[in-house]
């Protein structure tokens, strides 16, 4: 196979043709294009990854556990396990998606670091945590049922030793519907510059809307802190893209 052949099959035209409607899903079709998609669709994605390893860094406690959860392709994974600079921490990376994860074990294989890392197939809200200084949800929570996200939240931050934390990554709506407007507009050129056509924003829009359920920068701060977390820090956003850095403090029991 030609290396330019090689390159149209990565490429996601996933939706670039007419098709009935189906709700999103991290299958084997979207795994195998995945990196090209959320480089194409979330604006920043290529900023946040080295950052959760300069995060990572600042974070990590010797001899505790760091998680990456909803790890899809293992792109934060990979960023925590460069961050680490301890041999006996122990960085797990969880997703519900078999596909995701099978493509995840062969970028974690590639990778050139001695740190192990464990990779499981399950559902996060099923997960078990214990003594975690680092753990991330990069564009994960968002996927998770609302009524459900604080039960999740509360157990993450009950794990995470004092000085831990959480990264937090996410897609938001805004309370100004002229705010949000402008944000969706902005987001929807941003993936005309990357190549998208009106059909595939449109069609891949219906496919996650009811997938995929966005709140507002205010009710993640709330739900942060009301879980367990001391401070919540904003330290990256790009149009209705954000990430935040929920902090234990030193003094909370963990």
């Amino acid at each position: 196979m030609t290396e330019k052949k090689q390159r149209e099959q990565l490429t996601d035209r996933l939706f670039a043709h007419e098709q009935p409607h189906t709700d999103f899903r991290f299958d084997a079709s979207v795994a195998r294009v995945f990196p090209d998609m959320i480089r194409r669709s979330v604006p920043g994605y290529t900023t946040i990854i080295p950052m959760i390893e300069v995060i990572t860094d600042q974070y990590v406690q010797p001899g505790s556990n760091c998680y990456d959860l909803g790890c899809s392709l293992g792109a934060s994974t990979l960023a925590m396990r460069h961050g680490i600079r301890y041999d006996d921490v122990t960085l797990t990376g969880i997703d519900n998606s078999a596909d995701m994860l099978e493509r995840c074990e062969h970028y974690v294989a590639l990778d050139d670091h001695p740190l192990p890392v464990t990779l499981r197939c399950e559902d996060i809200l099923d997960s078990r945590f214990s003594n975690a200084s680092v753990t991330t949800l990069n564009f994960t929570l968002q996927f998770v049922a609302p009524e459900r996200r604080e039960e999740l939240l509360t157990r993450i931050a009950s794990a995470t030793r004092p000085g831990g934390v959480l990264i937090l990554s996410e897609k938001i709506r805004f309370e100004s519907a002229l705010e949000q407007d402008t944000q969706t507009r902005l987001h929807h050129e941003f993936k005309r510059a990357n190549g998208y056509s009106d059909l595939e924003i449109s069609q891949k829009r219906a496919a996650i809307e009811r997938v995929l359920i966005p709140e507002t920068l205010q009710q993640h701060r709330e739900r942060l802190i009301h879980s367990g977390f001391d401070q919540v820090i904003l330290w990256y956003q790009c149009f209705n893209f954000v990430s935040l850095l929920a902090i234990k403090s030193a003094g909370s029991q963990a």
